[in-house]
């Protein structure tokens, strides 16, 4: 859905199309849709339509008229799903790499949700919609490891109160390039969305929110190093963010990282949530989880240890 909108085009934004451009301010929407509405006559800029491939100009206004994108209905799909604990409140899941949390544009099928809906049946909380059913917090597609569902909404309200206050252990394991410096440290620095990318994050003071992780490095090789990471704050990218601000860009991150890298060959970020931590919502008893580094993890790890990627 897009409301009325009306952009007036920055400095950074002059010589990018005008369906990149809203396709980027609008992320639930996919630029397909996006480009037959711009067809259809549904964007102007200074008062006149406007075409897809259109090079916008610093101080151009566009105006998008009101829009609504049909999404196809989520439905259960038997995925199997590798299960590290459940009860009747809530399901704690290990996500392999490369598989969506929930349904966005592009990515309808194959995600945690519908995997979720088929196993949990109508036992997911409601407080998140039809589209993201149970989910209370999310990790990267290419990010693999620990993720927690609530299956009906008053576990969910405890869950992301949790979240929220700070009370949720979540740790990973990461591998980045370079040698890090120090052993153990903090990085204190406020994520907000990038001005000139806006699906991406970054460092910054603009409508921004603090952003906490603690490092601790547990091996350093040639030219990269392996890390702990332990969220103190769940912003979006956080640990791959704040990585590469510090110069330290997770290896396969090909977002954040630099353009060429021959790590780049790698499916994606080398994330992996490995601890989590929480109060349980029926009983009010801590319980903790850690599980094992994924093959593809591991496989990486021994050989960055002999040197041979």
């Amino acid at each position: 859905m897009i409301d009325d909108l009306i952009f007036t085009v920055t400095e950074g934004y002059g010589g990018q199309r005008l369906d990149t451009f809203l396709a980027k301010n609008n992320e639930n929407l996919s630029r397909s849709f996006l480009k037959k509405h711009i067809d259809e006559g549904g964007v102007t800029i200074g008062g006149k339509a406007a075409k897809a491939g259109y090079k916008l100009k610093t101080g151009d206004i566009i105006a998008v008229a009101p829009c609504h994108e049909t999404l196809p209905d989520v439905l259960p799909e038997n995925i199997p799903l590798d299960i590290v604990y459940e009860d009747s409140h809530l399901i704690l899941i290990n996500k392999p790499q490369g598989m969506v949390v929930h349904p966005a544009a592009g990515h309808f099928s194959g995600t945690l949700v519908s995997a979720l809906m088929f196993h949990c049946k109508d036992n997911l909380s409601t407080i998140n919609g039809v589209l993201r059913p149970g989910i209370v917090h999310r990790i990267d597609m290419d990010t693999s490891g620990l993720i927690i569902a609530a299956k009906n909404d008053k576990a969910h309200k405890s869950l992301s109160e949790q979240l929220q206050g700070r009370k949720i252990k979540k740790i990973y394991e990461a591998y980045v390039l370079g040698a890090v410096k120090g052993d153990v440290f903090t990085i204190s620095k406020p994520i907000g969305r990038s001005e000139k990318d806006r699906k991406k994050m970054c460092v910054t003071d603009k409508n921004s929110k603090e952003a906490t992780t603690n490092i601790r490095v547990i091996e350093r090789f040639r030219g990269a190093s392996f890390i702990e990471a332990e969220l103190i704050t769940g912003r979006t990218h956080q640990i791959r963010v704040h990585m590469a601000h510090i110069g330290h860009p997770l290896l396969g991150d090909k977002v954040y990282g630099p353009e060429k890298s021959k790590y780049n060959k790698l499916r994606g970020q080398a994330l992996f949530a490995k601890v989590m931590g929480f109060t349980h919502p029926a009983t009010d008893k801590y319980m903790e989880f850690e599980i094992k580094r994924p093959e593809y993890m591991e496989e990486l790890l021994q050989g960055l240890r002999g040197s041979v990627i």
